[in-house]
């Protein structure tokens, strides 16, 4: 080794960035067909963010180079300098590699393109009061039972704000019954970071907790812990109906053990109490007798008879003040909301049962229209559909690709694309 150590850093410096370099924007690198690709605003958002930590990165690397012969007796401060510049230039191949394996999905056959109309149907159900803004959402595959969100505007790793809402889907939804319900639960997550929905209600229940005593206290207290799952919940029930509890039971479908227990560390409601309660929040948002029915099912499939006694009090007890807990969220005023409750906020007229009756009516006899509509609204009548055994398990899932395809076809060619001709007879 005939270098110095300054000249040795020197070197190593130009290597990363020489590596840096390399690093092309997404609209030059990625192989998807045109109806795979992210939308516009996404586009610009991911590359713009990239470029601008490799712009910084870029101007902290030559000022190192710059500085070096300052350090030539010190190389040891050298050496700590450059570690800090490599753990940053880490942190951005990071941040890109983030990005980029979302992205590499949408090169791939049929997966691809129902990405992107998985980003319609979630942008569909990011709907905002006016004065906030949605940010862009980019949806992609992985393992695992359940979704995921990384939300729009918190921290990426290394640092600077996420441009894109990134939103995990677990392969094993694709494509059936429950990926519109794993879907809008985490847009619904991201929905209520932006609308302050979270602390406004943690900030009620707490009041009551503390108000109250006893059993009615415990809870108070375990609605506050569970709240910023059961908000995402509502807000996948009030844009799905009934689809999006249909979805939760795909998912919670779980050894008994796992069904039944309460676990105040876990941020998630017990599984044997959230289809309840999601029943429960559909009957306050689109009154019908179906949400009993549904919630009847999962009880035959998970009776409480046999579970400990102890175990099942609680359960029952939570149960029974089920009903005076929604209502106080259903009639909950936050801020954002500009003194509407949030049942009047979210709620979506066309999934009252007597209008999705009439809707699903006219789409026996247009099928296409079921194209036309708003993307949450065609999931919403197909879960009614399924529901009501209006559908088969092979046909939903034909339907729900078809619509996939349309939604990313919508996105690439425009809305005024004709709709798919695709047999579908709710009943």
């Amino acid at each position: 080794m005939t270098d110095t150590p300054v000249e040795f850093l020197g070197h190593e410096a130009r290597a990363l960035l020489a590596r840096l370099d390399r690093m092309q924007p997404f609209v030059l690198s990625e192989t998807m067909v045109p109806a795979a690709n992210l939308s516009p605003a996404a586009q610009r958002a991911i590359d713009h963010h990239l470029w601008q930590a490799r712009r910084r990165l870029h101007a902290q690397g030559l000022a190192f180079i710059a500085e070096l012969p300052r350090w030539r007796t010190q190389p040891a401060e050298a050496q700590r300098r450059f570690a800090l510049l490599r753990l940053r230039f880490n942190a951005v191949l990071t941040q890109f590699d983030l990005f980029a394996d979302a992205l590499a999905q949408r090169g791939e056959r049929n997966h691809g393109v129902w990405m992107s109309g998985l980003d319609a149907l979630a942008a569909d159900a990011l709907m905002l009061p006016a004065g906030f803004e949605a940010p862009p959402v980019v949806c992609y595959l992985d393992r695992g039972i359940g979704a995921a969100i990384r939300r729009a505007r918190t921290r990426l790793p290394g640092g600077g704000a996420n441009p894109a809402a990134l939103i995990r889907v677990p392969r094993e939804r694709m494509v059936g019954s429950g990926i519109a319900s794993s879907l809008v639960h985490e847009v619904g997550h991201q929905a209520a970071a932006l609308l302050g929905l979270v602390d406004s209600l943690r900030a009620m229940l707490r009041a009551l907790e503390l108000g109250a005593g006893g059993a009615a206290r415990n809870a108070w207290r375990l609605w506050s812990r569970w709240i910023s799952e059961i908000v995402a919940d509502f807000w996948s029930v009030a844009r799905l109906g009934i689809a999006a509890p249909l979805g939760l039971i795909g998912v919670l479908s779980l050894p008994r053990p796992f069904v039944f227990r309460i676990s105040i560390e876990d941020p998630h409601p017990t599984p044997w109490l959230r289809v309840l309660l999601s029943c429960c929040m559909g009957h306050a948002l689109y009154p019908d007798p179906a949400w009993a029915r549904l919630a009847g099912l999962w009880q035959t499939l998970y009776p409480l008879a046999g579970e400990h006694p102890a175990q099942r009090a609680h359960a029952v007890q939570l149960a029974r003040a089920m009903p005076g807990f929604v209502a106080r969220l259903a009639a909950h005023r936050a801020p954002a909301l500009g003194g509407r409750r949030l049942d009047e906020a979210l709620a979506v007229p066309a999934l009252q049962p007597a209008a999705l009756a009439q809707r699903r009516a006219a789409w026996r006899l247009d099928p296409g229209a079921l194209f036309r509509a708003r993307p949450c609204l065609a999931c919403a009548a197909i879960g009614q559909a399924r529901a009501e055994g209006g559908i088969g398990p092979q046909q939903e899932s034909r339907l729900m690709g078809s619509l996939l395809t349309h939604w990313a076809l919508r996105n690439s060619l425009g809305p005024q694309l004709p709709a798919r001709q695709f047999l579908f007879n709710p009943t």
